[in-house]
């Protein structure tokens, strides 16, 4: 038997501890601190994502039960409810938010692209969508919503070949999704893949400068004046590819350059889509199929709702909300982290669910999965899973 660390402070491990000081340092986090630091809270807070509590509360009275092993736990000596409910509200969000761009940068280097993602096209892919949590008015009154309810609204850039979140922007619900991508900066020759909700052509030509692309869905309003037409595959669903620009002076101003739509129906489903897209050299069934893989960023808003705690908030400021929010992202990362480097065979489902009732004992990390044989276990809900690709 390992009479080594905790599988929990093997997890630990993982992370930079040398950056996340650097983080703390910039944001002066452990300024006049003595003894509960920003690591400690760190890792309180990530052992609550890792073991499910539903409260502050239940997860101090799981920590509690320990206090021998806080030490080699990494919870500090003055663990306490105040403690972590004042770190929670007070000690900026941005040391968080700062060390998971940190880590999410480390697991785009290590992390291989899904055996599920077949395109051949060389450029980094991106899936732009938004997800609201629901909250109490009375409790959240910051978060404006609608009249009678709060909620937060988490904007997310998700790297489609990785399944990485690499942008994550929490924002009242009240604020439009489109405005999300004012807070982008766009890689070039990288493609931003989106619904129709952010159909905003003075901001596609913002992307279009920086030599990045857009594909997204056309909205029934958009006038689009036919400049030539390509040869469409008829047989692979395409119905016409063509080149257009905008009717009418003012909206021709906010995009003056030629664009794609392309027109696509999908046997399986009996439906029809229409794409636009500035790339005028990709192949349209290519372009269709990018707009398949958005559907990867939907199955990551429901997975972090059902294994992460995101829907349930352990404080009602601002800062506490946002600093739940980006540790259950380095949680999230994290496990991607271990999963790369472990080359470990599990579904990171699975692996959170052996991690949910091992942290506190003494096996080795890479024996608590070599043990483990999958049965092909399905998810909570698995039929809300079921959504259509296209």
């Amino acid at each position: 038997m390992n009479q080594g660390k905790y599988v929990f402070a093997q997890v630990v491990t993982f992370l930079p501890a040398r950056i996340f000081d650097r983080c703390v340092h910039k944001h002066q986090g452990d300024k006049w601190v003595k003894h509960f630091t920003c690591w400690n809270q760190l890792l309180c807070m990530m052992f609550g994502q890792l073991s499910n509590r539903d409260s502050l509360r239940d997860l101090l009275v799981c920590i509690s039960a320990h206090r021998p092993k806080h030490y080699h736990l990494g919870f500090g000596k003055t663990i306490s409810r105040s403690n972590l409910a004042e770190a929670n509200e007070k000690r900026d969000y941005r040391i968080f938010e700062l060390f998971a761009y940190e880590l999410i940068a480390e697991a785009r280097k290590c992390c291989m692209p899904d055996s599920d993602f077949n395109l051949s096209i060389k450029g980094n892919i991106y899936a732009l969508d938004t997800t609201v949590i629901d909250l109490c008015l009375s409790v959240f009154w910051w978060a404006t919503f609608r009249k009678a309810k709060a909620a937060v609204k988490l904007h997310t850039l998700f790297d489609v070949k990785t399944s990485i979140p690499v942008f994550v922007h929490v924002t009242p619900a009240s604020v439009h999704d489109v405005n999300g991508l004012d807070e982008l900066t766009y890689e070039k020759d990288g493609y931003y893949v989106m619904d129709r909700g952010y159909v905003d052509f003075e901001r596609f030509y913002i992307i279009d400068q920086h030599h990045a692309f857009f594909v997204t869905r056309a909205k029934d309003n958009n006038q689009v004046k036919r400049i030539s037409s390509l040869k469409a595959d008829k047989s692979k669903g395409v119905i016409c590819d063509q080149q257009g620009i905008l009717k009418g002076y003012r909206s021709y101003k906010s995009y003056p350059k030629i664009f794609r739509r392309i027109k696509f129906h999908d046997a399986e489903q009996n439906r029809t889509f229409v794409f636009l897209s500035n790339n005028l050299t990709l192949p349209a069934i290519e372009i269709a199929m990018l707009y398949k893989y958005r559907w990867k960023i939907e199955l990551f808003f429901k997975w972090i709702k059902q294994h992460l705690k995101i829907k349930s908030f352990w404080g009602t400021s601002v800062n506490a909300v946002k600093t739940q929010v980006y540790i259950a992202i380095i949680t999230y990362t994290l496990v991607a982290i271990i999963k790369s480097k472990l080359k470990l065979k599990q579904s990171t489902y699975e692996i959170l669910q052996i991690l949910n009732v091992s942290l506190l004992d003494k096996t080795l990390l890479s024996q608590l999965f070599e043990n483990y044989l999958s049965q092909d276990i399905k998810e909570q809900n698995s039929i809300q899973l079921k959504i259509n690709l296209i």
